[in-house]
């Protein structure tokens, strides 16, 4: 290990950080932040990690997903409360069709900032600051809004720190048991193809349940049919913030950032030498990195010598975002170079990013069909190379929104205005996310 602290990322050059105006209110922030409880446990990334490894190896299967951006406006129960039954939904499509565990990770509880193309954006001939999430700045076209503000690190914190207790009550306390299964229905989707489909798919594990019932195997004499783990995850960019959460280990004496139980890497902010991969280096979080068109082979290995030197077991998920016409250009070479590295990773696939267009209505969107084409192609090459394709990673909402076009109950482009509600790039509904995770059990099936 090189000479790594949890401040030492302030000696490498940097993209995609805010300017901020007064240098001393930022610092000020950051120490109290450093004070905060964690809002993870170390104990915590370290069964994530565990399990990651098990699916690198073939033996279970990562589900990411979340908002784009959380925003404080949205911040209510209910919405925490149905992302967290359509990852229910979807880890119990994916569980009946493969046989395998299925590992929950949220784009949740700190996925606050996002990395933006331009430093400015023009509306109507005036020119502003562009937005970077709630923890930097606000969505509000305006001078004052558009300031970066050290407070908003301390509301993210509290936002956070909420979601997470939560989360926790949801998992621990009765609300994913099997035995409701039915229960966890989305309103909306009660009268969809798709929502048809997960009807009888729940009415299959309502009978498998009744049978082990009539054995004696009960959700009370088997606690792990009604509880789950649902982890944190969120892009590593503001790194002052996270180097406030950076905390030692009692038991291990290793640094872990307590933001999240695991962290990743975006595709503008993976330079090995830059900032970004100086902080992640040295925390012992389970650590992604999102894989685009610009990566090659030579520099992927870079990364990962420099992020897991020890060649760990489920310390790195590799997070393949290329857009459907790009992926069978792209992700061939990357997972040869791995392979003939021996490289220890776990791929993944965001088939959201790569498809972002403009609408002609002038809407950002993304057409599902090309995030099922990439989500296809993603599965056959790893079957022709002998990869595991071992997750997937996507931007959903619980909420029935209109942002992405198509899916089985199609939105069409003049249907995007109606419940168009991101603060950033579209994301899949719930339906469409249900739909999603039917196709990937399917593709998963036909690979193992």
């Amino acid at each position: 290990m090189h000479n790594w602290s949890p401040s030492s990322w302030r000696e490498k050059p940097m993209k995609h950080v805010p300017n901020y105006e007064n240098i001393k209110h930022l610092q000020e922030v950051e120490k109290v932040i450093s004070t905060y409880p964690p809002l993870v446990f170390a104990g915590e990334a370290r069964d994530l990690k565990e399990k990651l490894a098990l699916a690198s190896e073939g033996k279970a299967f990562l589900l990411q997903g979340g908002d784009c951006a959380e925003s404080f406006i949205e911040h209510n129960p209910d919405n925490i409360r149905d992302i967290f039954r359509l990852f229910l939904q979807m880890s119990v499509v994916l569980i009946f069709a493969t046989s395998l565990p299925v590992i929950k990770v949220g784009r949740i509880a700190g996925q606050f900032a996002k990395p933006r193309s331009s430093d400015n954006e023009e509306i109507n001939g005036q020119e502003l600051l562009s937005y970077r999430g709630d923890i930097i700045n606000g969505i509000e076209f305006s001078e004052e809004s558009r300031k970066p503000d050290p407070e908003r690190l301390l509301k993210s914190y509290r936002q956070s720190a909420a979601t997470v207790n939560l989360l926790r009550a949801f998992s621990q306390g009765g609300y994913a048991d099997l035995e409701r299964v039915h229960s966890w229905t989305l309103d909306f989707l009660e009268n969809s193809p798709i929502g048809e489909k997960y009807a009888d798919l729940a009415g299959q594990i309502t009978r498998s349940l009744g049978f082990m019932r009539a054995c004696g195997i009960t959700s009370e004499s088997v606690p792990q049919l009604k509880t789950t783990d649902l982890y944190t995850s969120h892009e590593a960019l503001l790194l002052g913030y996270e180097e406030s959460m950076a905390r030692v280990d009692s038991i291990t004496g290793d640094w872990y950032a307590t933001s999240g139980h695991m962290v990743w890497i975006g595709d503008r902010t993976r330079d090995p030498d830059e900032a970004h991969v100086e902080f992640c280096s040295g925390i012992k979080n389970p650590i992604g990195i999102k894989c685009g068109p610009s990566l090659d082979p030579k520099t992927l290995i870079r990364l990962l010598d420099k992020l897991n030197p020890e060649n760990e077991k489920g310390r790195i998920t590799l997070i393949a975002r290329f857009g459907f016409e790009n992926i069978n250009k792209h992700l061939p070479g990357l997972i040869k170079a791995v392979n003939k590295e021996s490289k220890n990773v776990l791929w993944s696939c965001d088939p959201m990013h790569g498809n972002t267009i403009k609408s002609v209505s002038g809407y950002k969107t993304r057409p599902f069909e090309y995030i099922m084409n990439e989500v296809r192609s993603y599965m056959n090459i790893h079957k022709d190379l002998g990869s595991y394709p071992g997750g997937i990673h996507i931007e959903m909402t619980g909420k029935n929104v209109t942002e992405c076009v198509g899916g089985a109950v199609s939105i069409k482009d003049e249907d995007l205005s109606s419940r168009y509600h991101t603060h950033c790039d579209p994301r899949l509904n719930a339906d469409q996310a249900l739909e999603l995770a039917f196709l990937v059990a399917d593709e998963i099936t036909s690979t193992i």
